[in-house]
């Protein structure tokens, strides 16, 4: 939920993300009607937001890239409602105030031909492939396909619909609920009821063919090109027992169910999305050399996708986990043992740069291995002083207090405590650049 703070209201959201974000409402959940030719990369979408007013507005903004372009804005009940676009922002003036407090309901007309959003991280967003489409917005790429409130701090339920030519499949977030077939085009819908940040929304868009791998602890389906088949039913083999470790280790998996689609396309690394995972052919050639990749994206529903981080400094809280869960499977399935990957890992980082501080690593920093592997060293460093029955305990009380809200790392800091660790554990593995050493 994005929050007012009085007289911070006109300052970023977070520093990290300076131009998303948006303040004056919280959103409870989006309505997204889209029709996507593939051929051409023509989305036409209608965005329905249902919001509350955290003040009174009557002016306020969503977050939405330059290339689709608005074409009529509305609010129910409300005429003389007036919209510019411009850059990344759909800016919305009423025709009279809004008193905080109030639910209202927008409607966004728009259309355009969607392209990735450029960033320092390179380019994130919806995408083309060579035959379909991919979306990989993190950390804020959403805005390229639905005007939003592009910050992870708002989560919101989904419903998706997106209607496209018969012969493609369609994989969206939560659960397929129905499909339409009329003429040559079929509309997929899928229902996300459980609170979503915008950056892990996302569609996926290919000649797929759909076949379940498991049906307990949770059930789980793959989404692929036919041609890889044969391999991924090898590289992907294990995902049963990588969910039950998963679950024995954190709890309850916090969705109904769990997909991972494989594109036709190579990929340079794969992507989490609420419910999802999405890897490229590579990820997928038969010697199974990805499968610690196949562990880490698993884990972000845990770590990512229910505990969702507020802030973008905050990225270990994602990261780290799910590195860390990395050496959760390989000790469960008959690998080096998790304190043999740290230190190893532990070794590497000893010769890199002491420069990065992984409780506020900076924007330029926050996808740096290092933070994925040092958050993952802290995450050993604690388990190793606790010891392992209060070091899981505590995991499963964060995932469990905390499960499909907004997290930050005095949160985990606070709980922590409660099982033993002190401010001078926290000071060196936090707040220090230079990498403590294992206990």
């Amino acid at each position: 939920m994005t929050q007012d703070v009085g007289a911070a209201r006109d300052s970023p959201i977070d520093p990290y993300l300076p131009q998303n974000g948006n303040r004056g409402y919280s959103v409870d959940r989006y309505e997204l009607s889209l029709e996507y030719k593939v051929h051409s990369n023509r989305l036409s979408g209608k965005a329905v937001v249902h919001a509350v007013t955290t003040r009174q507005i009557s002016e306020f903004s969503l977050d939405m890239g330059p290339a689709l372009s608005p074409s009529k804005v509305g609010i129910a009940g409300m005429r003389g409602v007036r919209f510019t676009h411009r850059g990344a922002k759909l800016t919305v003036k009423a025709q009279r105030p809004i008193a905080e407090g109030t639910p209202f309901v927008l409607t966004v007309a728009y259309s355009g031909n969607p392209a990735p959003i450029k960033g320092v991280w390179g380019e994130v967003g919806w995408e083309e492939l060579t035959d379909g489409a991919i979306v990989a917005s993190q950390p804020n790429g959403a805005a390229s396909w639905f005007p939003c409130d592009d910050h992870p701090s708002s989560k919101a339920a989904y419903t998706i619909s997106v209607t496209t030519d018969s012969p493609y499949h369609v994989v969206s977030n939560g659960t397929l609920t129905h499909t339409y077939v009329k003429s040559s085009r079929t509309t997929w819908v899928y229902e996300q009821p459980e609170p979503m940040a915008t950056y892990l929304a996302t569609v996926q868009i290919g000649l797929y063919e759909r076949h379940r791998v498991c049906s307990t602890p949770v059930p789980v389906d793959a989404v692929l090109p036919a041609r890889l088949r044969r391999n991924f039913d090898h590289d992907f083999g294990r995902q049963q027992q990588m969910m039950e470790t998963f679950v024995e280790s954190f709890g309850p998996y916090p969705f109904d169910s769990y997909a991972v689609v494989v594109t036709d396309d190579e990929l340079e690394i794969p992507i989490e999305a609420q419910t999802l995972s999405i890897f490229g052919a590579n990820h997928c050639a038969g010697d199974r050399g990805y499968e610690r990749l196949v562990a880490h994206e698993l884990a972000h529903q845990w770590f990512g996708n229910s505990l969702t981080i507020g802030r973008w400094s905050d990225i270990w809280l994602h990261e780290g986990f799910a590195c860390y869960s990395e050496w959760i499977w390989s000790e469960n399935s008959n690998g080096p043992s998790a304190h043999q990957e740290a230190t190893r890992a532990h070794s590497r980082l000893s010769s890199l740069p002491q420069d990065l501080v992984l409780a506020d690593p900076t924007p330029d920093d926050m996808f740096d291995d290092r933070v994925y592997k040092r958050g993952a060293l802290a995450l050993h460093a604690l388990r190793r002083t606790l010891g392992d029955g209060p070091f899981f305990d505590l995991l499963r009380e964060w995932t469990t207090t905390f499960r499909h809200s907004t997290v930050a790392t005095a949160d985990f800091v606070a709980l922590a405590k409660k099982y033993g660790s002190d401010d001078d554990f926290w000071e060196s593995w936090l707040r220090k650049k230079r990498l403590p050493r294992l206990p």
